[in-house]
């Protein structure tokens, strides 16, 4: 399989926002605005339709959901002690590791979703429809605690008041409940997470600044380390340790090896953080994707 032509769309559209935003009259104001827009609806809305276009089927797929979130909570606390590791802690600044732990556990939903119906048909996307299902609450409570703490605000209000955890504890509640979007209301909900997937990447390249990643590289290498290395590595161990199937095992392994979130830049910004180094991260996550995935699903595999 490649990769890389499956990684390209993406990383085209940070270039894209980034040669915008730089020499065109589409200049940081708009982009504020639009990343206001993506936080705020178009993120949301893509959450919850992806959660429930598929039933989640708990009991057939509970070694998986209990695999994915294991993962998910080793690489949380991996990224999470950084700054108290020897050698490493001391060249961390707290507030860059704040907006960048998210940076080193979440994942590109879209490219997952691609990636597991070419590699097991529908059987593969269904399996990862439910990773994301009881993931991504997790992920995005990861992403948040940090930097609300840091910033010394109420955890628990900006958890409660975040629109991208909001969007996936209520779908995936839904989803549970057995409610379905309506035939007629999917395609509208369809292209507005297109458009967020779009907006959000652009809006990635529109406040990438290369020059921010210089300031913080011990940072940069460790959570890209996490995410790109390790992650891969723990999910095989967990996958042997699980008794997962063949299947369950490779989507598993393509899950751990995604490139990071396009949200990652957004939720930086819009805490009030260092976007720009966020971006640059997402960037090179985005071109590190095709090496890890090479790594989880050849190599591994």
């Amino acid at each position: 399989m490649n990769y890389a032509q499956l990684l390209f769309p993406d990383f085209s559209l940070i270039l894209c926002g980034y040669l915008v935003c730089r020499y065109t009259a589409l200049n940081r104001p708009v982009w504020d605005q639009v990343e206001i827009l993506v936080y705020y609806f178009l993120f949301p809305v893509l959450l919850f339709h992806s959660i429930l276009r598929s039933p989640l089927d708990l009991g057939a797929a509970s070694s998986l959901i209990g695999a994915g979130l294991s993962m998910g909570i080793i690489g949380i606390a991996l990224a999470y002690a950084l700054p108290h590791l020897p050698w490493i802690g001391r060249h961390i600044d707290t507030r860059l590791h704040a907006a960048s732990t998210q940076v080193a556990f979440r994942f590109n939903s879209f490219i997952g979703l691609a990636l597991a119906e070419r590699l097991a048909g529908p059987q593969g996307l269904l399996l990862l429809a439910v990773l994301i299902g009881f993931c991504v609450p997790l992920f995005n409570v990861g992403a948040v605690w940090p930097m609300a703490r840091h910033a010394q605000r109420s955890v628990g209000r900006e958890l409660l008041r975040n629109p991208l955890i909001i969007a996936t504890v209520s779908g995936l509640i839904a989803n549970v409940l057995g409610f379905r979007i309506p035939a007629w209301a999917d395609p509208t909900l369809s292209r507005i997470g297109a458009a967020s997937l779009a907006l959000g990447l652009m809006a990635a390249g529109a406040g990438l600044r290369f020059s921010s990643l210089g300031k913080g590289k011990v940072l940069a290498v460790a959570v890209l380390a996490i995410k790109h290395l390790l992650l891969p590595l723990i999910a095989l161990g967990l996958s042997l340790a699980f008794g997962l199937t063949p299947v369950q095992t490779t989507i598993l392994l393509a899950f751990s090896a995604l490139p990071t979130a396009s949200s990652c830049y957004v939720l930086a910004a819009r805490m009030g953080y260092d976007g720009a180094y966020v971006a640059g991260l997402v960037t090179l996550s985005t071109l590190l994707g095709v090496a890890s995935l090479s790594f989880a699903l050849g190599v591994l595999r």
